[in-house]
């Protein structure tokens, strides 16, 4: 649904070869890096930005053999990458414990390799740990999330490698194309369940 979805913006008005650089962030003064695949990472990005303490969210891919992938690789299934969203945080305004909480009820972490009507390996469910600190709270979190799920979580946690950025387009993709089908029909629905639950703030809360 979401890839041609994408093929058909391309197709009018997107450049196909865009590029994707490899971004492997380090932590500096006091921010840190959080990397989590829910799904897709349009809807992952507007959930994490509407969150106070978030200084960045880019989305791109995480967790596969192919370097520097475009999105049309990642989307045949044969790269091994997820889509992430690759989150810089302050942790004295907003905890690693507390982006999980947020991650489990952003998207569904009881499917294997599917969100809604997206499928494959590429939508997995998946948290990318920078250090084994963030491994431990992963953890911890993921048993006290099974308490809310009727269904075994599937969500894998695996050591943090390598992070590609996606095609700038796909950089604040539903505060740009809020309108589109796939915005309207899945991200939207979702934001506002999770502003009604006071999980997020109802506007974009990283400063430019």
């Amino acid at each position: 649904m979401k890839l041609a979805l994408c093929l058909t913006l391309l197709t009018g008005c997107l450049p196909l070869g865009a590029s994707a650089q490899s971004t492997n962030t380090m932590s500096t003064n006091k921010i840190e890096t959080a990397t989590l695949g829910g799904g897709c990472f349009w809807c992952m990005e507007a959930v994490y930005e509407r969150l106070p303490g978030v200084v960045s969210v880019t989305s791109g891919f995480s967790g596969g053999q192919t370097a520097n992938p475009t999105y049309h690789q990642v989307c045949g299934g044969d790269t091994g990458h997820a889509e992430v969203t690759q989150i810089e945080f302050d942790p004295a305004r907003i905890s690693y414990a507390k982006l999980l909480e947020v991650f489990w009820q952003a998207h569904d972490p009881t499917t294997l390799n599917r969100q809604g009507a997206d499928e494959g390996t590429q939508y997995r469910s998946v948290i990318f740990y920078h250090g084994d600190h963030q491994k431990l709270i992963a953890e911890k979190s993921k048993l006290e999330a099974q308490t809310h799920f009727h269904s075994p979580i599937v969500t894998e946690i695996v050591p943090f490698q390598v992070f590609y950025k996606a095609e700038d387009y796909h950089q604040g993709y539903y505060d740009a194309n809020s309108t589109q089908p796939y915005c309207a029909v899945v991200i939207t629905p979702k934001l506002e369940k999770l502003e009604h639950k006071k999980v997020i703030e109802t506007t974009v809360q990283i400063k430019p």
